[in-house]
């Protein structure tokens, strides 16, 4: 017999999950939804001290003292947390682990991070510890439930049973940092992706194939993943659908990502280019190319996109397509600039803004460059920090360029601060050229995003040259060494070098 371990999110308790519960014991399934310290028990009411570590705590009690041979856990959005803390404490009982609309957290990751208000988020991470008065943070209510996940689905009646049943989050469980041995490593993993929120395993197939390094880890044939067209409490709205596909993952089914773990990445294959190597200089996280030249030339800075582990190597300034494109502006007499930004999760933007600011403010001062001729270029998830220098640009700013870019926080993106939305500020960028190079077989959701630019961009008459390549995807410079796509690069590269000498 197979025991299901459900552990609920954020304000909510075991009750969550009755309808589902219901289902998986008609199935002759054993379940046990999990009531975590604090969360609405007065057995265990909880306190101050109340953390991450209490909450992996009760899963550790709860599976020991279950008998089924298999025992199959399942984390929904923070419930991921101490699901991890738990099957790392006792992978040998744990079956499989089941991500339920929830993130990938590691070793030293904080739940804080899934914190939807920004100010809450900065009060919690500021708090040296939670004091008697302080140790909750309140329910969201009503509409506010929107803000930590899709509703879409929730008949009436269980979103007002989602207000009044509700109860304050214990503020140690988003602040304490999840420590994993990695002793659960290699058990085996199911993603039930939520596709109102706008990911679905398209999603999934994309980051494997294009996105940063840690994803790669989600091509592993002990990974499958199931959609669910719903919201992002599905225990609420489709709660027959949720317990089927919960019996079918500890089945073993699920689709699984079609790409040989032996594969190179995308992003480490070669330049589609043969450009000639040129002169590098590296200080710090900042790398400049340079031409062959007597007097100050104008930059070109290069924006990488992610999230990007802070693990991940080699760094983006070493993957061979911005190596290419640093060489290739050198060439053409401008100096290639590359840095490694801090955007490692979706709250890190306003962090990877500030490197981004800091790095041309070295590159500006430097004698070798004319300090008033600088072009941004930004690239995939990068492209949301292209905000800033659209809504106020400077004056030393001649051409901002975007490459396959995100101009959007996409669908269940709600943690990046809405201060970083391109289309919106692109209203404000006058007669500051912008050169887009959008690709055919881009991700739909990113190519929403483009597409509610260049309306944006036409609606305020905003400079936007667009390159096309029509069989282009995400990530096209180092997978396809075809004539359409040298020819977009040439392009878009002479396009912004001539908006810096013109």
């Amino acid at each position: 017999m197979t025991a299901f371990v459900l552990v609920s999110g954020p304000f909510t308790g075991d009750w969550v999950w009755q309808e589902v519960a219901a289902r998986l014991r008609e199935a002759g399934a054993e379940v046990h939804p999990a009531m975590l310290t604090g969360m609405g028990d007065h057995r265990r009411p909880g306190g101050p001290g109340t953390d991450l570590g209490t909450h992996v705590e009760d899963l550790v009690r709860l599976i020991d003292g279950i008998d089924a041979a298999e025992v199959v856990i399942v984390g929904h959005d923070y419930g991921i947390h101490p699901v991890l803390g738990a099957a790392d404490r006792r992978p040998e009982r744990i079956a499989r682990v089941v991500y339920l609309d929830a993130g990938m957290p590691e070793d030293g990751d904080a739940a804080v991070a899934l914190v939807p208000d920004h100010a809450l988020r900065e009060r919690l991470l500021q708090q040296s510890g939670p004091s008697e008065s302080d140790w909750r943070v309140p329910p969201p209510q009503g509409d506010e439930w929107q803000r930590w996940g899709s509703t879409d689905g929730i008949p009436a009646e269980a979103l007002a049973r989602m207000d009044r049943l509700a109860v304050p989050q214990p503020a140690g469980t988003f602040t304490q940092p999840l420590r994993l041995s990695g002793a659960a490593s290699g058990l085996p993993t199911t993603g039930v992706l939520c596709t109102a929120g706008g990911v679905g395993i398209e999603t999934v197939e994309f980051l494997v194939r294009s996105g940063p390094p840690q994803f790669r880890r989600l091509a592993d044939p002990q990974v499958s993943f199931f959609e669910l067209a719903t919201g992002h409490w599905p225990m609420l709205s489709s709660p027959g659908e949720l317990a089927s596909v919960l019996l079918r993952a500890a089945a073993g089914e699920g689709h699984r990502v079609a790409a040989a773990p032996s594969e190179q990445p995308d992003h480490l294959r070669s330049f589609l280019m043969d450009v000639p190597e040129r002169p590098r200089e590296r200080v710090g996280r900042t790398d400049l190319y340079l031409p062959d030249a007597d007097e100050p030339r104008p930059a070109v800075v290069f924006v990488h996109g992610g999230p990007v582990s802070p693990d991940a190597r080699p760094t983006p300034r070493d993957w061979p397509g911005f190596v290419g494109y640093c060489r290739y502006v050198a060439s053409l007499g401008a100096v290639g600039v590359m840095l490694d930004h801090r955007l490692h999760a979706l709250t890190d933007y306003a962090r990877a803004a500030e490197d981004v600011a800091a790095a041309v403010e070295r590159v500006r001062a430097d004698p070798r460059v004319d300090g008033e001729r600088i072009a941004l270029w930004y690239f995939s998830a990068g492209g949301l920090l292209s905000a800033d220098p659209l809504a106020e640009p400077p004056p030393w700013l001649r051409c901002v360029a975007l490459t396959y870019p995100v101009l959007a926080p996409l669908p269940g993106w709600g943690l990046v601060d809405s201060r970083f939305r391109p289309v919106a500020a692109v209203g404000s960028a006058g007669r500051l050229p912008v050169v887009l190079t959008r690709v055919g077989r881009e991700n739909a959701a990113i190519a929403a995003t483009v597409g509610e630019f260049l309306s944006a961009a036409e609606n305020c008459k905003a400079g936007v040259e667009v390159v096309d390549v029509p069989l282009g995807r995400h990530g096209f410079e180092t997978t396809d060494h075809s004539e359409e796509a040298r020819g977009a690069v040439e392009r878009a590269v002479r396009s912004v070098l001539g908006h810096l000498t013109g």
